[in-house]
């Protein structure tokens, strides 16, 4: 059985015991969550409307980290004019521990 959960403003295809980096969630490491269920998958499909009554998917808070630095570097020739900016995305790890179908 796997299901598609809504974290973050994007959506991931999940099954037990995956593990996901998505937007950074508030809560302590090792702490449990649940997702939001949009779809459930396997032998009798059920879609939400536009989530699924009764699902959800419970997770587990593995770490909080940053990315890999990003940089923006814009420059405007011949004006002696450049601007370099950089950027660390925060995220969260978790695990998926059930999917209960409710």
């Amino acid at each position: 059985m796997y299901a598609v959960v809504r974290t973050g403003g994007k959506q991931y295809k999940v099954a037990k015991d995956t593990v996901l980096k998505v937007e950074s969630i508030t809560g302590d490491v090792g702490s449990k969550l649940d997702l939001e269920v949009l779809l459930l998958g396997g032998d009798s499909p059920k879609i939400g409307a536009p989530l699924v009554k009764g699902a959800s998917v419970q997770c587990e808070i593995v770490e909080h980290g940053q990315g890999e630095k990003v940089i923006a570097f814009k420059k405007k020739r011949r004006k002696n004019t450049h601007r370099k900016r950089g950027h660390r995305q925060h995220f969260t790890t978790v695990k998926v521990l059930g999917i209960t179908a409710g």
